[in-house]
Order: structure tokens, then C-alpha cells, then sequence
């Protein structure tokens, strides 16, 4: 583990807002009182609790924004086709070109940037591959999942703002993926080809979790980028949960050319284990 460039001291307002926000969600109130909030959470985000347990059976607000499903959900068994790795609209998708890539259409950004200083210069590699981004709104299921077999040889983590990431601020804010605090996850796939997943944090708590690598621990103090790398790659199956949003926001997926064909149109809704498209042999 080796630590990047340091960053300023002082915490955002957003980061702050979102630490305050997150003692609240993550308060375990009287039984009658809990249950009022998680009821009124519920009606208040139209959130369709079928495949989960009755909103009273959660002991805080996180616990039911980070809610697991009752029972798998099936997905197709080849290796070679992609699932939504959670519950999310594809608010763009596209090829990478000249290094860029589109948090939603008319709104560029740098995919080196975006990457970081640990695997920016990867970033040549991209050129003409496919990106999808991965919206998840506050009534989605926020845990992630791997998306096909993937060989993890590396996660940065890169400290940095927690501004709300919903539509508005997609189509008005540059480089919001930029600026927000992220994990981004390098890896392979069974051909050896590379993918990165980034996870991009968002207003409110604030917390990815990453269940392989127990170190990262967002929106916290630690106001320097670090980045850890594996000797031995950590595989992670398809289907595999890896992690969950605390109050979280969008995954950008990019990778190399020629390796991967969506299936997605921008603007779809499309939920966990779905398949989307298919790895090219």
C-alpha cells in the first residue's frame, strides 16, 4: 500500500453535511420511533419492498437504504454475458474517444482524470472502448455486484467532495465525477482484458464499502488518495456482491476496446443480475 498526493485539509461543506446526516441514518432509535421513520421513508420514496423484508424489521435508516434481497435473483450462467451489477438507471453510454467520456450527454469529462493518478496513464488503453454509467436513486437497491468473473489487482481510493448526483447536477455540473470522492476498482477479466468499476460517492453519509478491502473507509478524515495493489489478484465471481452505497450514487464502468458489447439504451432502467450485454471472444 503506498499513500498519492495529499489534498487540502479542510473537509467540504458536503462531507460534513454527509457525516451529520450519516450519525442520523446510522442511529438505532426506539423501536415505535424507528419504525415510523422507516415507514415514512419508504412511502416517501415510492420504494417497492417486495423482494425485502417489511421496513419495521430494520434497526436504522442505513440498514434499510443498505438492505439485502431476501432471495438470489437469477441470472443467466454463461461466463460470457454481462449483468447490471445493481438497480440503476444507464444515464449514458457510449466509446470512449480522445480520452473522454459523458456523465450524461453535452457534460464531458476526462477519463485519466477521473481514474486518478494510479492508473491515469491507463487510460490510453481505453481509447475506443465502451463506458456505461450506473445511476442509483435513493428508492434503488444499493448493494453492487460483479458484473461478470473479474480478477481485482487493484482499488484507489480518492478522497474529494460529496455533491448530490442526481439529473440536475449531471446536466449542469462539470465534472462532477471528477470533483466527488470515489473508489475505483482495476481489473481483469478472464481474458485478461482490463475493466475499471468506479464508484462514485454522493450527498448524505457519503460510504462505499468495499467488502474485499476492508481498509477503504470513505468520507472520512483521510484527505489523501491511496491506492492498494495485490500481489494475488482477488477474484471476485460473477453475481458476487462486493460492496454497497451508504446514501450512494453512480458506477461507471470503462473498458478496453473490442472486449465488450452493450445491450443498454441510455435512459433504460435496468436492475441486478439483468443481463446487458456480453463479453466478445
Amino acid at each position: 500500500m503506498r499513500s498519492l498526493v495529499a489534498m487540502g485539509n479542510t473537509r467540504h461543506y458536503s462531507s460534513a453535511i454527509s457525516s451529520l446526516f450519516g450519525r442520523f441514518a446510522g442511529h438505532r432509535f426506539p423501536a415505535p420511533v424507528q419504525r415510523m421513520i422507516n415507514r415514512s421513508y419508504v412511502r416517501l420514496m415510492g420504494l417497492d419492498m417486495r423482494e425485502f423484508e417489511a421496513p419495521e424489521h430494520y434497526e436504522s435508516l442505513n440498514a434499510l437504504f443498505t438492505r439485502a434481497l431476501k432471495a438470489r435473483r437469477e441470472m443467466d450462467p454463461d461466463p460470457s454475458v454481462v449483468i447490471a451489477p445493481c438497480d440503476a438507471l444507464i444515464s449514458d453510454r457510449g466509446e470512449i474517444r480522445e480520452g473522454q467520456a459523458y456523465q450524461i450527454k453535452g457534460m464531458p469529462y476526462d477519463t485519466a482524470a477521473l481514474l486518478g493518478e494510479a492508473y491515469g496513464e491507463e487510460a490510453e488503453s481505453l481509447e475506443g472502448g465502451a463506458y456505461a454509467n450506473f445511476y442509483l436513486s435513493p428508492r434503488d437497491y444499493h448493494r453492487y455486484h460483479a458484473p461478470f468473473d473479474l480478477s481485482v489487482e487493484g482499488v484507489v481510493h480518492l478522497p474529494g467532495k460529496l455533491y448530490p448526483v442526481n439529473m440536475p447536477l449531471l446536466k449542469n455540473k462539470l465534472n462532477l465525477f471528477i470533483e466527488n470522492e470515489r473508489v475505483v476498482i482495476a481489473a481483469r477479466d478472464a481474458k485478461k482484458r482490463r475493466h475499471f468499476l468506479i464508484l462514485v460517492g454522493a450527498l448524505n453519509v457519503g460510504k462505499m464499502v468495499v467488502t474485499f478491502e476492508p481498509r477503504i473507509h470513505t468520507n472520512a478524515s483521510s484527505r489523501r488518495p491511496t491506492v492498494y495493489r495485490y500481489e494475488e489478484a482477488k477474484n471476485v465471481a460473477k453475481g458476487e456482491l462486493f460492496g454497497w452505497f451508504e446514501m450512494g450514487s453512480t458506477i461507471v464502468m470503462l473498458s478496453e476496446p473490442g472486449c465488450i458489447e452493450y445491450d443498454l439504451q441510455i435512459g433504460q432502467k435496468v436492475a441486478f443480475a439483468q443481463a446487458i450485454g456480453r463479453l466478445k471472444e
